[in-house]
């Protein structure tokens, strides 16, 4: 393999991981969305243990757009570019949670704490269901073409085009919905584990065991059926230098992947066990099993879609457009320089760690 084609599936896996550290930082979301059932005293301790962490989430979602556009520019181009509607949402609802969080509390403030608790809810329900609306095209498509000669032409310089709706289609496709959905549920299942995790307070703690014998099973549910939909979806895949569309190209995939599979099932399993053991055993630490099996299930989601030469990002209208880590990546020179930057992402991560240790001694 060259060192270029090396170079791209290393950032991959980047991407890869900041996606999946996302995902499970998204418990904030989740449980920022059970703060209208919750009593006076339960909301406080709430919003307590999760401001403490919110931040986190924010930062990964800042940096996972970064890390794309350095490496995958075309990608970002399109997708944060053509489908801006969308994307506009999604950071709408991540603004007003960092404006709650900093007012929610202060002296003065003239609009109350229900008010600011609004705010947290729409950005924990609108949060995760947007974002997975909006990553859903990586696996399902979405309608976009790309035309690179545009680049030569100075009167019409845009590579990406979109139709009018600009990202709001995503909502016309049920797939994406299912996805979103699911993403949702996944966030307030994570959400109740880590406050069940992060709190003495035996009242809220059952009041909160309460919630994810639901929350938890819906989420199973529309799991499985999200997944099944992928496997059996239709893929776009490189082909004597084309791009041709391949029936259940993802199962192909995952067939033809054992380490894939392996790490998908290992990640069910975790998940699953975590659920369990709060649930069953009376035990506080299952977001630990069940957060590291979510980095492990979108870690082998991912792979799914973007090794082997198929489209990450398939487009609904032409195949052609469709994009691979090949037609899409920065230079060699660009990914090459970024790599080195990238030996500081362990440093990174022990930051976090620490940080994340520091706040819970508060």
């Amino acid at each position: 393999m060259e060192t270029y084609e090396i170079l791209k599936a290393y950032w991959w896996l980047i991407i890869s991981i900041l996606a999946s550290v996302l995902v499970f930082l998204l418990f904030v979301q989740g449980g920022q969305s059970f703060l209208p059932g919750a009593s006076d005293e339960h909301k406080g301790l709430i919003t307590a243990s999760l401001g403490k962490k919110w931040e986190l989430t924010f930062t990964t979602l800042v940096t996972f757009g970064g890390a794309f556009f350095a490496s995958f520019p075309l990608f970002y181009s399109t997708s944060f570019g053509g489908a801006y509607w969308l994307w506009m949402m999604i950071l709408f609802s991540f603004v007003i949670q960092a404006v709650s969080y900093e007012y929610r509390s202060k002296s003065g403030n003239i609009y109350g704490t229900r008010f600011y608790d609004t705010l947290l809810l729409i950005n924990g329900m609108a949060g995760p269901f947007l974002l997975g609306v909006a990553v859903a095209g990586m696996f399902f498509g979405a309608a976009f073409t790309v035309e690179r000669v545009n680049l030569l032409d100075p009167g019409n310089p845009v590579i990406s085009s979109w139709g009018p709706l600009h990202g709001l289609e995503a909502f016309l496709c049920y797939k994406n919905i299912l996805f979103g959905l699911m993403l949702l549920m996944l966030a307030r299942t994570l959400g109740l584990l880590y406050l069940i995790n992060n709190n003495d307070n035996e009242e809220l703690v059952a009041w909160l065991r309460r919630r994810l014998w639901w929350n938890a099973p819906i989420f199973v549910v529309l799991f499985l059926i999200v997944t099944g939909l992928l496997l059996t979806a239709e893929g776009v895949q490189t082909a004597d230098g084309s791009l041709v569309r391949v029936p259940h190209l993802y199962l192909d995939n995952l067939l033809s992947r054992w380490w894939v599979a392996i790490l998908l099932l290992v990640g069910v399993v975790a998940v699953l066990a975590g659920i369990g053991v709060t649930l069953l055993k009376d035990c506080r630490r299952g977001i630990w099993a069940t957060g590291g099996g979510t980095i492990a299930v979108v870690l082998a989601l991912f792979s799914l879609i973007g090794y082997g030469g198929t489209a990450y990002y398939p487009s609904t209208l032409d195949t052609m457009s469709s994009l691979t880590l090949a037609n899409s990546s920065s230079s060699e020179f660009t990914l090459t320089v970024m790599s080195w930057v990238s030996l500081l992402v362990p440093f990174v991560i022990a930051y976090i760690a620490w940080c994340w240790r520091a706040l819970d001694r508060k």
